[in-house]
């Protein structure tokens, strides 16, 4: 006997379509018409279950934080239960970090692409990023940094923080999926191409708390004396060639 798909409740297509859209256009450029059209509900559908536009689009965003959330948490907690007695190295830190986004917007299908392209409109948005990227994930990083923390005791906490920041910039710029490293590369890397990212984030990264960490180091023990800001960016500018 052949089974009938059971229709989804109007509430979960609203977010389905909201989520699909809003990921495209951003925030602004979708009215609640195009969501509800989209969903094949009526309009009055979004005032009862959200209240509004602009919690319909939080709701959107908190419906798969929770999913990732725990599924860090989760493996953040085992390999700190298998690096014991000792820590768990910056890799693996990394890797349980990042794999559960990577492998959802690999394979998790069209909803969880759409998702991650709506985490990096939202996290590159003055107006949303501190707000909502704070109440859904800032937890769960502190949670991290704690760890990179107790396998970095001698680092000087801004390096992580700086460490954490250019990872979570990298994050960014890969779930957007530009295109453009494709172009760039004449097709040599794709953009999503999100296996090879996954097989290279996680070292790049772990390379380069390790490198905060040993300029920290070697700054503290009165090594290279920093030179001033202007000419450290003077040198810069002449060693760097602009990027049109």
């Amino acid at each position: 006997m052949t089974r009938k798909s059971v229709a989804r409740p109007g509430r979960e297509r609203i977010l389905d379509a909201a989520e699909r859209l809003f990921s495209r256009r951003g925030f602004y450029g979708v009215s609640l018409r195009d969501i509800t059209e989209a969903a094949g509900v009526d309009v009055a559908l979004v005032g009862y279950h959200f209240g509004g536009k602009r919690a319909l689009f939080k709701a959107v965003f908190e419906r798969r934080a929770e999913v990732l959330n725990r599924e860090r948490l989760e493996l953040l907690n085992d390999i700190r239960l298998a690096a014991r007695p000792g820590t768990p190295s910056l890799e693996a830190i990394v890797h349980a970090f990042t794999y559960p986004l990577l492998e959802r917007s690999a394979r998790g299908g069209a909803g969880w692409k759409s998702y991650f392209a709506l985490i990096a409109y939202v996290n590159n948005s003055p107006e949303f990023g501190p707000e909502m990227m704070s109440e859904h994930f800032d937890a769960l990083v502190a949670k991290f940094i704690a760890v990179l923390r107790e396998s970095l005791p001698d680092v000087p906490p801004q390096e992580i923080y700086w460490g954490y920041q250019f990872l979570t910039g990298a994050l960014t710029l890969t779930f957007a999926e530009t295109g453009r490293i494709d172009k760039l590369s004449g097709g040599l890397v794709r953009a999503a191409d999100l296996d090879s990212v996954l097989e290279r984030l996680a070292p790049y990264v772990a390379g380069g708390f390790r490198a905060l960490a040993a300029r920290a180091a070697a700054a503290s023990a009165g090594r290279g004396p920093k030179r001033p800001a202007r000419a450290a960016k003077a040198a810069q500018m002449k060693a760097i060639p602009g990027e049109g």
